[in-house]
């Protein structure tokens, strides 16, 4: 198999060996939001977590910028933080904890080496949990798990074990133990060095102290003697019939290494951090249309896989998010941006951390770059430098709710088309008009009904427009291909209606699943798909040569 000739450069591979970046996913309440804040107490980005450096008085979650999430206390847009600890280069992608928002998790995913799954001692693994590790399984991506709020009362740590192995079917190696669980909480026993890390019971906002012993030196001083010997037989048991880590069965997500703690009150994080860097892969190469890349090619090249409007409201812009996959990136190198062949320089390149940013001259495989997009970018672009390469598609997912959105005040219609038009292109929402044109309003589409509440809040908040919402009765939308005979005698039921997505593609919605069933039955010929995604293709260069 052929590849495009590259150049290393060694440079790039030092500084892609010190990157990880990593998204961070779980089911609503499981404690994301505040294992995110306390890592970026331990990097320095806080000084109290919940609090950006400088501004004691605000207390909102620092990855929570977005002010339907201060107000709703939930997480409905992805966000970049990015920070260095020990002489690593961390970023981290925190991404919406409610189902509804799963194809922007989906989306971050696509940009991170790794995840990190956090889940709540009480509940084990729960249902958002188990569809975001799905998305991580279906891209082999490495997946390490955090289980939250030891220091509260929930389920035994090895019934924990099992809920994981059980409802996600890999296999579970604890990296720490707990010493008592719930008021019993006294520590944490590390694997590797056989330590008891004991906790003073402080304040969580800030870095806490521990003391260290080895584990089989601890005394009825240290904590209770009862507890002491439950966690002794749990641990031995662990240690004796668990499984140890295969790094291979870890990278290709079959494994997963658990490590306990509580978020809220530190106890356990900073061992995780550290136990993290050290697993966490660092920036693998990318498939693309001419095979892999690999990260220390010298030509830089990387992929947009989020757009934001209004990251700052007073500037009115729309940031694209790329993610460097190979080369060096360089403030002011002009690229190629191969889906519309034009040579494009960027100017204004930002380095991220929620809604703030500071310009970025130079960036490496695994950083995230915050390009200000004068409207050249889509989801999903590819740009690069050398010779032109496309790196495989972020797919679009089918929707189930339908509505169509209305401005209540004519005044304002300017405003209101120009706030959806940069939501619909942010990938906020999807779009759907009537082929051919003609349609004055378009069909607005999204996976769960709280896509449609953050459009209607940003457009009264960020475009001072308020607006209406008509529900449809279309329950889901199959894209369609054939030819176009094929096409133009397409048999459908009454209640459907042909429609044209974003990016021209033709689809059909349906009010059941038996209208669409019915569709297929009578258009044999006709491709119905249920997820939209551009055509690609490994170039032809690739293939063996035929003698």
């Amino acid at each position: 198999m052929n590849q495009i000739p590259f150049q290393i450069d060694p440079v790039v591979t030092r500084e892609a060996e010190r990157r990880r970046t990593f998204a961070i996913i779980s089911h609503p309440d499981a404690g994301k939001t505040t294992l995110t804040e306390k890592l970026l107490l331990y990097g320095g980005c806080v000084e109290i977590a919940g609090a950006v450096r400088g501004r004691k008085s605000q207390r909102a979650a620092t990855s929570d910028w977005m002010e339907l999430e201060k107000q709703r206390g939930i997480s409905v847009s992805s966000t970049v933080l990015s920070f260095d600890f020990e002489g690593y280069r961390v970023n981290l992608l925190d991404t919406p904890g409610h189902h509804d928002f799963s194809e922007d998790t989906y989306r971050t995913l696509m940009a991170a080496d790794c995840a990190v799954m956090v889940i709540d001692l009480a509940k084990g693994v729960e249902a958002q949990t188990e569809k975001l590790f799905r998305v991580c399984a279906m891209r082999n991506i490495p997946v390490l798990t955090f289980v939250n709020k030891v220091d509260r009362t929930g389920k035994e740590p090895l019934e924990i074990l099992a809920n994981i192995e059980e409802k996600l079917g890999i296999h579970a190696v604890a990296f720490n133990w707990p010493l008592g669980t719930g008021p019993d909480f006294r520590g944490i026993v590390d694997r590797l060095s056989g330590e008891a890390h004991l906790f003073d019971r402080s304040s969580g906002e800030q870095r806490i102290g521990f003391d260290v012993k080895p584990f089989a030196e601890l005394t009825d001083t240290d904590m209770d003697p009862l507890v002491r010997q439950v966690a002794a037989e749990e641990w031995d048991l662990v240690l004796s019939a668990g499984d140890s880590l295969d790094p291979m069965l870890f990278l290709q997500g079959m494994m997963t290494p658990v490590f306990f703690g509580s978020a809220y009150t530190n106890f356990g994080v900073e061992d995780f951090l550290r136990g993290f860097l050290k697993l966490c892969p660092s920036p693998q190469p990318r498939l693309s249309d001419h095979g892999m890349i690999p990260v220390d090619r010298k030509e830089f090249s990387g992929f947009v896989f989020k757009l934001q409007a209004n990251l700052d409201p007073r500037h009115r812009d729309l940031v694209a998010f790329l993610r460097v996959c190979s080369g060096k990136f360089e403030r002011e190198m002009e690229v190629v941006h191969p889906r519309s062949g034009k040579k494009i320089k960027l100017p204004r390149a930002h380095r991220l951390f929620a809604q703030g940013r500071e310009t970025m001259d130079e960036g490496f495989p695994g950083d995230i770059i915050g390009l200000v997009n004068p409207g050249e970018f889509r989801l999903g672009d590819t740009i690069c430098s050398g010779k032109q390469v496309n790196f495989e598609p972020l797919p679009q997912f089918p929707p189930e709710n339908f509505a169509i959105f209305r401005c209540e005040d004519t005044l304002r219609r300017k405003q209101f088309n120009r706030g959806l038009e940069q939501l619909i292109n942010e990938g906020a929402i999807q779009c759907f008009t009537r082929p051919g044109g003609g349609q004055v309003e378009p069909i607005l589409a999204a996976v769960g009904v709280l896509q449609f509440d953050v459009v209607k809040f940003r457009l009264q908040s960020e475009y001072n427009t308020a607006t209406s919402v008509n529900w449809l009765p279309y329950k889901m939308v199959r894209w369609i291909q054939g030819t176009p005979d094929d096409l133009a005698d397409l048999k459908l039921p009454y209640s459907t209606r042909r429609v044209v997505d974003n990016f021209g593609k033709e689809a059909v919605l349906f009010e059941s699943k038996w209208d669409a069933d019915y569709a297929q039955k009578e258009n044999p010929k006709v491709k119905f798909s249920l997820v939209s995604s551009s055509e690609f293709h490994v170039a032809d260069e690739l293939h063996a040569k035929k003698e």
